[in-house]
């Protein structure tokens, strides 16, 4: 099966070559989605939440992906690529959880991006409070104080 998309816009952010590993929203810079006006009209009302989910094609991150990484928050550790948000993946889709600050037009101004500028803009979706914020989450294998959970055994969540 072969599954074809569109961008609905284009990032603008001043990171041209590397981006961070996360959306830090006190990031000083511009930040815009900026969405291709055919699609503006789906903006509508969107100005009413705090932040949004940016689902991105990483354009940038090769054709080359492996299974096996090595995350850089816990330097010696082999994770899957499934357990991981390494850019390299089979498919290279990005997530990305964004604050929103203003709507002009077709742009969106947020907080600072984890994208690179160009980055293809495949989706933009509200982020509810009640229904995302997952409060029996953690941080999986980067755990910190959290009871360890047995290999192979998934948990109740």
């Amino acid at each position: 099966m072969k599954i074809q998309m569109q961008p609905i816009g284009r990032v603008k952010s001043p990171d041209l070559e590397k981006a961070p590993r996360w959306a830090d929203e006190k990031r000083r810079g511009d930040f815009r989605l900026v969405v291709f006006p055919r699609f503006a009209e789906g903006l509508d009302t969107l100005g009413r939440f705090k932040y949004v989910y940016v689902i991105s094609y990483l354009h940038k991150s090769g054709k080359k992906y492996p299974l096996k990484v090595n995350p850089p928050v816990t330097p010696g550790r082999t994770v899957g690529v499934f357990a991981s948000r390494s850019p390299q993946r089979p498919n290279p889709i990005g997530l990305t959880i964004v604050r929103l600050k203003k709507i002009r037009g077709n742009e969106i101004h947020t907080g600072g991006l984890d994208l690179l500028d160009g980055t293809p803009i495949l989706d933009i979706k509200p982020y509810f409070k009640e229904d995302d914020a997952k409060t029996k989450a953690n941080n999986g294998w980067a755990r910190r104080g959290e009871k360890k959970e047995q290999p192979g055994k998934r948990s109740k969540q």
